[in-house]
């Protein structure tokens, strides 16, 4: 069967979301400054192979294809890539690679990866992602959930690619998840027609468009993260009609948050070929290597450990106007720590040895914001008061959702949602991301400190 058939006249303006190339040289940056950040499936038997898997989300039951290396290893770190098929399309033609096969799997990913990667092929509802009422992307947490449960992820790997619909996807996690995806690629977006709640945060993006194929759709797309990663304005050149390439153009933007955009003299295709009219094949488009090159520049450097306190921290819980003091959860002995010392917007807390240094030391003010290196606060990411919305630094705003209630119970909760500060899935590993979640009781929910 071809790559994609499309019987609707506005499919190619759904077809969106994902890749880039990046002929020229760009910046290998973020990774530096991110801490490893393992999962709960890391040191145990897989809980999940690879294979078709349904859950229930929202109601409904949703499926998606999973592939697992083939050496896998229950002690490293693995990316978690996605790939969303386009309207029309199916998991199986993504995670098949349809009539190009494995040089096309995952877009081509698959056979780029070296077996460093945990691979998706989610399935869309009416072959569509329609995100109605925000369905799809808490579908895409509900899979994050249960593959960090089931496998060994790097939390600060995750990445997502597709093309039209699939790229609006894409677009729509990162405007609504962008401390949870590290990057994003999106191939022939027709628009954010999967919705964009947020996006006014920075993510690395990659946008990938055809001259023939309303591109000033891509472009509206790709300036939104031109804005919120800092990049310098330009007009980027394109490719004229008839030229049968590609012009890839890197923005020069904030470190760690990289923009590029490659238009192709084309239309509405996932895997255009230099020198080939109309041509459309996976295996020979210089697509899946771009795509591969830009994902993978961003590695997780874990920062140095001291050695566990030897002795438990107190239970008192912390005071309002306490100053420089370590926060300690009382389940794991570990501390809140700013991975890597990033003072980076929407760099993203988690427990950590204590040792003490700035990035862990704390202070609860007057206007009960909770400070670190004195002008980032601790903050729920896009202002999300619902389970699973992820903590965050950002600069100090005064906002409700950079406000926290400190409990003589030792929870610590926001003051817009009511919701506890928590340990994600109950962790007590280096790198266990913090988020908001339903006050329970458990000791992954309290807090005490050090001074």
């Amino acid at each position: 069967m071809p790559l994609r058939k499309l019987s609707s006249p506005w499919i190619g303006a759904v077809m969106a979301v994902m890749v880039l190339f990046a002929v020229g040289a760009y910046v290998i940056m973020a990774g530096g400054s991110a801490s490893a950040a393992t999962t709960a499936g890391c040191g145990k038997a897989p809980g999940l192979n690879s294979g078709t898997h349904t859950i229930q989300s929202s109601g409904k039951t949703r499926s998606f294809i999973l592939r697992l290396p083939d050496n896998y290893n229950n002690t490293y770190a693995h990316r978690l890539a996605f790939g969303f098929h386009w309207l029309g399309g199916t998991a199986e033609q993504v995670a098949s690679g349809g009539s190009d096969g494995a040089p096309w799997a995952y877009y081509g990913m698959l056979s780029q990866s070296n077996n460093t990667t945990i691979f998706v092929a989610p399935q869309g509802i009416g072959n569509g992602w329609g995100n109605s009422n925000g369905e799809d992307v808490t579908f895409t947490d509900d899979m994050v959930r249960v593959i960090e449960n089931a496998l060994c992820v790097d939390t600060t790997q995750l990445f997502s690619v597709g093309f039209s619909y699939g790229g609006a996807m894409s677009y729509s996690l990162a405007c609504s998840r962008p401390t949870v995806f590290r990057a994003v690629a999106a191939i022939a977006a027709p628009g954010a027609i999967s919705g964009c709640s947020g996006g006014n945060q920075p993510v690395a993006y990659l946008g990938i468009h055809g001259i023939n194929d309303n591109i000033a759709n891509g472009r509206a797309l790709r300036d939104r993260f031109v804005r919120n990663n800092g990049c310098a304005a330009q007009n980027p050149p394109e490719p004229r009609a008839g030229s049968l390439s590609h012009i890839t153009t890197a923005y020069s933007c904030q470190a760690g948050y990289p923009v590029l955009w490659a238009a192709f003299d084309g239309g509405h295709q996932q895997g255009p070929v230099d020198g080939c009219a109309g041509c459309e094949s996976g295996a020979r488009s210089w697509v899946k290597q771009e795509v591969w090159r830009f994902f993978s520049q961003f590695g997780s450097t874990v920062p140095p450990t001291s050695p566990p306190p030897s002795t438990p921290p107190p239970s008192t819980p912390p005071p309002s106007g306490q100053q420089n003091v370590l926060i300690v959860g009382n389940q794991s002995g570990r501390c809140i720590d700013v991975p890597g010392s990033s003072t980076t917007n929407g760099a993203r807390p988690a427990l950590w040895d204590c040792h003490g240094r700035t990035n862990q030391r704390w202070t609860h003010t007057s206007n009960r914001t909770l400070t670190v290196y004195g002008n980032k606060c601790l903050d729920a990411s896009g202002a999300g008061s619902s389970n699973g919305t992820a903590v965050i630094i950002w600069d100090c705003n005064g906002q409700a959702n950079q406000q926290w209630n400190l409990n003589s119970n030792g929870t610590i909760t926001g003051v817009q949602s009511g919701l506890c500060l928590d340990a994600v899935n109950s962790g007590t590993a280096n790198g266990t991301q913090l988020r908001l979640w339903a006050c329970q009781g458990s000791a992954n929910q309290q807090w005490s400190t050090r001074a």
